[in-house]
């Protein structure tokens, strides 16, 4: 499984930012084709204390790197980035990773 990986730094204000992102952001990205599970993870906590450096992660799920080139084509995709970039551009950090089972 590959992931695209997006981790969000802790919005200027978070109520606005939840609303936006679990009420809009999140059900336009559940629309990509090809995409098999969405994991959102509130981050709560550093080991080291205080809030840490980031306020929320979501990972996307593929079944292949072609796969996620496949979807991130799709207007879907194109809806989710544009609407990203309108509301979270500054907050926001992409990533692909691959999924290693040991």
């Amino acid at each position: 499984m590959v992931k695209l990986i997006a981790l969000y730094k802790h919005p200027e204000n978070k109520e606005a930012f939840d609303h936006h992102y679990f009420e809009t952001h999140g059900p336009i990205t559940q629309k990509i084709p090809g995409l098999r599970k969405m994991e959102v993870t509130k981050v709560v906590g550093s080991p080291m204390g205080g809030e840490g450096k980031y306020y929320l992660m979501c990972e996307m799920y593929y079944d292949s790197h072609d796969a996620l080139k496949q979807a991130m084509r799709t207007d879907e995709a194109k809806a989710s980035g544009k609407d990203l970039m309108k509301f979270a551009g500054d907050l926001v950090t992409l990533m692909i990773g691959e999924e290693v089972n040991e």
